[in-house]
């Protein structure tokens, strides 16, 4: 058994329910951010090219924006209904540390920065699926004990 599959196990046998609440609430409000991204994407192409943190240029700009913007709604949706919650989870934490260092934490360490504060719990909250996983209110459990029941 590789330290993964110890990791995935421990998570699954220590989930306490009441975190597939705080699960879906968070992939809602990923899904959504990604919504607000699609929506805004000239905008948020602007600001990139505006603080210039990572050199891009304006086609690069709007490939990146788009990416965020796709890996929000599909890695945002995969939490909520609990499939692929690992995975979604991973895809998800690149793109908060550049929120949290990158993008956050150069409009000051404040308690007034409601947005770092947000982005740093969305970043814990990711972690702490990636270790646990989806619970028994999802789709994976679900098609986790209809495997079992077929064998």
């Amino acid at each position: 058994m590789t330290v993964i599959q110890k990791i995935e196990r421990w998570g699954d046998l220590h989930h306490a329910k009441w975190l597939d609440i705080i699960r879906i609430a968070l992939g809602i409000l990923i899904f959504s951010k990604g919504i607000a991204i699609v929506s805004n994407t000239a905008v948020l192409q602007d600001l990139l090219l505006q603080n210039n943190v990572f050199g891009f240029s304006g086609m690069m700009a709007s490939v990146a924006v788009h990416i965020v913007g796709f890996v929000h709604l599909v890695g945002g949706l995969l939490i909520a209904i609990g499939l692929l919650t690992r995975f979604a989870s991973v895809i998800q934490i690149p793109i908060l540390l550049c929120a949290v260092f990158f993008v956050n934490l150069s409009h000051g360490f404040s308690a007034l920065n409601s947005e770092l504060w947000l982005s740093i719990i969305v970043l814990l909250l990711l972690v702490l699926f990636w270790v646990i996983g989806s619970g028994p209110y999802s789709v994976d459990y679900s098609m986790k004990k209809r495997q079992d029941i077929n064998r």
